[in-house]
């Protein structure tokens, strides 16, 4: 290392010689980078998901790699040079040198560079399957084309785990690890790891059982009678399942859960199904059969019904204040907001042909009928009751007539006795004022 100070101190050839490398890594990034930006608006106008996906992909990575090759050049530069100047020192005290005895740190640089390619390789491969499925994902929306989520986004993890353990296993075998080794290891280990974490592995199982099976997908609508799951599937991961329920929340389902219990998808059903019960008054029992054939002809004419499934329009019950008839029939949306729509329409139309017919919709009434000798005998009774309450209020129109007579005169006798003192009174005072003055004089 002495000899390498003195020849930085005494010559600068090999500080020439990074700074041309250096320069030239810059100049290459420069270039490399407008270039790449040429070419991506370019090939922003073309549909095909790969090759915008690739520049867009290979942007960092190969930045990353030009610094990693130029700075082991550099560096395999000075090891050069330094191993040059050791070397005549040898040479001058007669020593015998090999470049074994001179390595130092700068001397792994291959190793390290080697490691470094792989790193940069896997990461643009780990990029490009991530972008490729963005843009899939992208273009098919933009199409409004219908298609797998869940299969595309299990292709590409399966595809990052694949390129993440290639990498691993060339970069142990480049470190001369066996392999055999490790292949070893993981099976004993294996079986603790497989105790310790059977949750997680049922998890991943799961999730394994959903991308075969399929049972949903990204987007659909699912709900389970077995526990209260309900709602819009978001994202399937490896550990959970993401579902965004009908209030805006968002329930993270374990995959295991789904290798337990029943899952029903209503996004996979054909058609939507109207099963309404209409009642009439019994008063209208006679429209009843021209009511349900024009609701039925009503039904086979209507464009939003779908004629190859089920329909049916019958009386079939005497309720207890209504003749009631049923229509069964499918719809051929089975977007949730137009069914409502047509079902809305179905029914505003059944109950203008129930008015067109002259008859009413049923309520829920109750008739009581009273044989007439109880009926005579109750308006006798009302009648005779009646008359003791007129005789009643009459009597107590008397009495209260006379009470407040009494209570007059009572009141005029205590307002003349009261008068009759006020003049006694009077009288008295006026008396002993006159005494008073027949004595002065």
């Amino acid at each position: 290392m002495q000899g390498f100070w003195d020849f930085v101190q005494s010559d600068g050839k090999w500080m020439f010689y990074v700074f041309i490398i250096v320069f030239s890594v810059l100049l290459i990034n420069y270039a490399l980078k407008i270039t790449l930006n040429i070419l991506a608006k370019k090939l922003e106008q073309t549909t095909n998901p790969w090759d915008d996906a690739f520049v867009e992909s290979i942007r960092k990575p190969l930045r990353f790699l030009i610094w990693i090759i130029g700075i082991s050049l550099a560096a395999t530069v000075v090891e050069d040079i330094q191993f040059q100047i050791a070397l005549k020192e040898a040479k001058e005290a007669g020593k015998v040198l090999t470049k074994e005895s001179t390595r130092t740190l700068l001397s792994y640089i291959g190793s390290i560079r080697t490691t470094g390619i792989i790193v940069v390789i896997s990461w643009f491969l780990l990029r490009l399957a991530r972008n490729v499925e963005a843009n899939i994902k992208l273009i098919k929306e933009k199409e409004n084309n219908d298609f797998d989520h869940t299969t595309l986004e299990a292709i590409s993890k399966l595809l990052r785990i694949a390129i993440v353990i290639s990498s691993a296993l060339i970069a142990m075998e480049h470190f001369n690890i066996p392999i055999s080794g490790v292949v070893a290891f993981g099976g004993v280990g294996g079986i603790a790891v497989g105790f310790a974490a059977r949750d997680l592995l049922a998890n991943f199982f799961g999730a394994m059982m959903i991308y075969m099976d399929r049972p949903f997908t990204v987007g659909d609508w699912i709900r389970s009678p077995d526990r209260n799951i309900e709602g819009t599937v978001e994202a399937i991961g490896w550990r959970l399942t993401r579902i965004r329920t009908f209030n805006k929340r968002p329930l993270y389902v374990p995959n295991s859960v789904f290798t337990e219990i029943a899952v029903e998808n209503p996004s996979r059903m054909l058609n939507r199904r109207i099963k309404e019960t209409i009642g009439i008054r019994y008063d209208d029992a006679n429209k009843m059969s021209i009511i349900v054939e024009n609701v039925k002809a009503m039904l086979q004419e209507h464009d939003a019904i779908e004629q190859n499934q089920t329909l049916i329009v019958n009386f079939n019950k005497f309720a207890p204040s209504s003749l009631d008839f049923f229509i069964y029939t499918f719809t051929k949306t089975t977007n949730w907001v137009q069914f409502h729509e047509i079902k809305q329409d179905v029914m505003l139309k059944i109950i203008n042909i129930i008015e067109e017919e002259g008859a009413e919709c049923a309520f829920p009434t109750s008739t009581l009928h009273v044989p007439d000798s109880i009926a005579i005998e109750a308006f006798e009774v009302k009648k005779t009751t009646k008359k003791k309450t007129t005789a009643k209020k009459k009597t107590s129109k008397k009495k209260t007539a006379k009470k407040k007579s009494s209570d007059k005169k009572e009141d005029d006798s205590k307002s003349n006795a009261k008068d009759q003192d006020n003049i006694d009174n009077e009288n008295e005072t006026f008396k002993n004022e006159m005494s008073d003055d027949g004595g002065g004089e």
